[in-house]
């Protein structure tokens, strides 16, 4: 006769195991629906925090940056010995497909004030002046109209930035009068008034053209090229690219606002810890559920081991307990934070430019923040029903029913 053959290893015992589990999470979660539901919601609060708080930074940050970026040039290149226009310089600007425009500039700082006139007080206050051609209309992006008296520029002519305007309360048709750094004197008519968003820049900057500037300095040389990319980001490359061999020193935007750039990550990092221990108070809120539920089914869970249920299977039951918990709040942490979010995108903060540099707050939503959130918190989540489950699975059976 022949032996039987050998019987195989069951191979759908781990699907049985893992039906069973969710079965018995489903009625544990069912008991205790009160306490779930408010679980649920904590965690559901922290990353609609989380989420809202991360993406009204990310809007700050995006727009604080597009409002100085609007009447500061992507990159400068400075000349060493300043002489007139480099032709060498401006053939390697244009042949570049990553810049977009460029223009010689001549740069100064002066004292603007007004006269007295009838009714009005004298006004009066400092400035950084820039000396530019047509072509910083293409390098700035001011609105159209501003953007287009820039370009037309005529000698004697000035724009101003609105809050030095109304600091020295001159307008559009008015004549100031210019003390620059050498000393000259000269007198300019206003011939609009410009506005970024940014109170700094509104506040200092003025733009002439480049032959009145000269004249007022005595010369006919230039302070060095504002240049425009079509990526910003670039600046750095293409400063280094433009200026390796040549006598000049790159300034991209980013080392310009250097420090202003670090302290918007290190405020991002700070409120994005602060509000992160919410999701994470909140998510050990599972835990305590969870050893609750321990507690009570010590006896029933006796039952299972003495039956043949294994430390795998119980451990399962509750880390899908704890995960069925953590992906509710999640979902819903995410629904409310991204109806915040548009809540704030349709009606955004209004802010006083003053104090903080712009005059209303965006909202920017970004994919990875997203993901970082939902990851951490699912994270979380894990590792705060991971401690109950560990307990229910090393109850001893025989002490228990004992």
């Amino acid at each position: 006769m022949t032996s039987a053959p050998a019987t195989p290893p069951e191979r759908g015992h781990a699907a049985p195991d893992r039906s069973l589990a969710w079965s018995l999470a489903r009625a544990h979660l069912r008991r205790r629906r009160t306490q779930n539901v408010l679980t649920i919601l904590g965690i559901a609060v922290g990353v609609m925090a989380l989420i809202a708080a991360l993406s009204l930074t990310n809007g700050f940050t995006r727009a604080l940056v597009n409002a100085t970026l609007r009447a500061s040039p992507h990159l400068s290149v400075t000349s060493f010995n300043p002489g007139g226009p480099d032709r060498e310089l401006e053939s390697a600007a244009s042949a570049d497909p990553r810049v977009l425009a460029f223009t010689p500039f001549l740069a100064d700082k002066g004292l603007l004030t007004r006269p007295a006139t009838q009714g009005r007080a004298a006004g009066v206050d400092f400035a950084t002046l820039f000396g530019v051609t047509g072509q910083a209309a293409r390098v700035l992006d001011l609105p159209a109209a501003e953007s287009a008296a820039l370009a037309s520029l005529k000698d004697g002519e000035v724009i101003l930035g609105s809050a030095l305007a109304r600091s020295v309360g001159a307008f559009t048709g008015d004549e100031v009068r210019l003390l620059n750094s050498t000393q000259r004197r000269t007198s300019l008519t206003v011939r609009g008034v410009f506005t970024t968003g940014n109170y700094l820049i509104d506040s200092a900057y003025a733009f002439t053209n480049l032959p009145t500037l000269q004249t007022l300095q005595g010369t006919t040389n230039i302070t060095g090229y504002q240049l425009r990319l079509h990526d910003p980001d670039l600046a750095p490359a293409v400063g280094e690219a433009l200026t390796r061999t040549r006598p000049y020193s790159p300034l991209p935007w980013q080392s310009l606002y250097g420090t202003l750039l670090d302290q918007l990550a290190l405020q991002k990092k700070v409120i994005g810890f602060v509000v992160l221990l919410i999701v994470v108070v909140a998510a050990f809120g599972i835990a305590n559920v969870l050893t609750l539920a321990v507690f009570e089914k010590t006896q029933e869970i006796a039952i299972l081991r003495a039956i043949g249920a294994t430390r795998r299977l119980i451990t399962q039951v509750f880390l899908l307990e704890g995960l069925a918990l953590g992906l509710g709040g999640l979902l819903l942490g995410n629904v409310l934070g991204l109806g915040i979010s548009a809540y704030f995108t349709v009606r955004p903060f209004t802010l006083p430019g003053d104090l903080y540099f712009i005059t209303s707050l965006p909202v920017e939503v970004r994919a990875s923040d997203l993901l970082g959130v939902n990851a951490i918190g699912l994270l979380t989540t894990l590792l705060a029903a991971l401690i109950p489950a560990r307990r229910a699975a090393s109850i001893e059976p025989a002490r228990i029913i004992r």
